[in-house]
């Protein structure tokens, strides 16, 4: 029987996730609220304005129209209960519940569970006064110099310091000024670790734990990670630096290791985990969680799923994971450029007109829309990140090329977008094969 589904959130991750889910012959439409220009009316995918952020409101339009499953995209919606209210009211629903989501919602929960369930990760310590951080940054005996807000702050709550007083710096912005509003009430002072990011996510559905190729994002604005910190500029995978074997043990150590501790503690975890990883001389260690797929790692993941995802959803709710595993596209790569709006992350316009859209299409090219809306009918910008440009192709390269390719027929007055996504990994493969 084909199925209507819902999702929830406005960005490039969830039209990338509706576009995923609509390729399923299970689903016959794929509702998205509040969705964005990409989601508006595009074959089985459409918008909806059920107001996601009041449960008892989308209960009800759950249950009116008939809707067999909800998938949550973004991180405020699952720390807020949604899933909780959602299943109590019988509506099947893909996410973990609030408690198990608070290892992304409070960064001084996660490190202590990581702590107590030998997860590795950065040194540290939490703090509700700002002087007290300010003192330990100060007498600490490893770098302190990264300051998180403990709480949600749409992936910028994060600065890392060049010294002990851009540390101090950091903490008064965040819990005296309030940069980050009440996520800042408390700070995490963590060591600085040094290596390669990368992100490792994974299904799980309470026991299991299914990897998916491990992707690596670009959060600096400008080409050669320079400029300020976004929420994420491109992003590509599979990432090459982590081998299969390396990717076993982050399976153990990290991934399984935290869906075993999680469950221990009364909260089993069904969804998608996200690790933040650095590699290091010392082994990976953990960066931060998260409780959903990342975004734009979501735009380079789900191109390289082969199975249903409407399918692997349902185990996994189900707790059927370990007999359905994922199975992905190998010897391809997928790059996403981010195209923002000038200005971003500060101050930037709305209403500028997008063009070109449909050359990038007649490329080969996957244009996953965040910041759009229709206006008049044509696509305008309405956000900092505006759109990624995917590309899957036989190798990394020509993944990039192309994804650039896409990127310059499509525009808009002020675009902002880097060239060089996959740098790190195009270094890597060229040492490599020189070894």
């Amino acid at each position: 029987m084909a199925e209507t589904v819902l999702v929830i959130g406005s960005g490039a991750r969830e039209h990338a996730l509706a576009w995923k889910l609509a390729q399923s012959a299970h689903v016959k439409q794929v509702l998205v609220a509040p969705g964005n220009a990409g989601t508006a009316n595009n074959g089985k995918i459409s918008n909806s304005d059920v107001p996601a952020t009041d449960h008892n409101q989308l209960i009800k339009f759950c249950q009116s129209n008939s809707i067999s499953l909800v998938v949550v995209g973004p991180e405020a919606p699952l720390a807020a209960g949604l899933v909780d209210d959602l299943t109590a009211a019988g509506v099947r629903c893909f996410g973990p519940t609030a408690k198990a989501a608070q290892l992304e919602a409070s960064k001084s929960f996660s490190k202590d569970f990581m702590i107590r369930h030998g997860i590795p990760t950065a040194k540290y310590k939490s703090f509700t006064d700002p002087k007290e951080a300010c003192d330990f940054i100060n007498s600490a005996d490893f770098r302190a110099l990264v300051v998180k807000a403990s709480g949600l702050a749409a992936g910028k709550g994060v600065v890392v310091a060049g010294s002990k007083e851009e540390a101090c710096k950091a903490v008064n912005e965040i819990m005296q000024d309030k940069a980050f509003g009440e996520a800042g009430d408390t700070v995490v002072v963590e060591e600085l670790l040094e290596g390669e990011e990368v992100s490792c996510l994974c299904f799980t559905d309470g026991l299991t734990v299914a990897p998916m190729p491990p992707a690596q994002d670009h959060k600096r604005l400008k080409d050669g990670d320079q400029g300020p910190n976004t929420g994420g500029m491109g992003a590509y995978c599979p990432a090459p630096q982590i081998s299969k074997d390396l990717l076993d043990e982050i399976r153990e150590t990290v991934l399984q290791r935290t869906v075993n501790g999680i469950r221990e503690e009364g909260a089993p975890y069904v969804g998608v985990l996200y690790a933040g990883l650095m590699l290091t001389k010392d082994g990976p260690k953990v960066l931060e969680f998260n409780c959903r797929f990342g975004d734009p790692e979501c735009q380079v993941i789900l191109p390289l799923l082969q199975s249903d995802l409407y399918e692997v959803i349902q185990a996994t709710i189900d707790g059927r994971l370990a007999g359905s595993m994922p199975v992905w596209l190998e010897d391809h790569a997928a790059v996403t450029v981010v195209m923002a709006s000038g200005g971003y992350p500060g101050s930037y316009n709305k209403g500028l007109e997008i063009t070109g859209l449909s050359n990038a299409k007649d490329l080969g090219l996957e244009v996953f829309h965040a910041g759009t809306a229709l206006k008049d009918g044509k696509v305008v910008t309405s956000g900092g990140r505006v759109l990624t440009v995917t590309s899957v192709r036989k190798d990394l390269l020509s993944a990039l090329e192309e994804a650039n390719k896409g990127v310059s027929v499509i525009e808009f007055s002020g675009a902002v977008y880097r060239k060089d996504i996959g740098f790190r990994a195009i270094a890597y493969l060229k040492q490599h094969r020189c070894v």
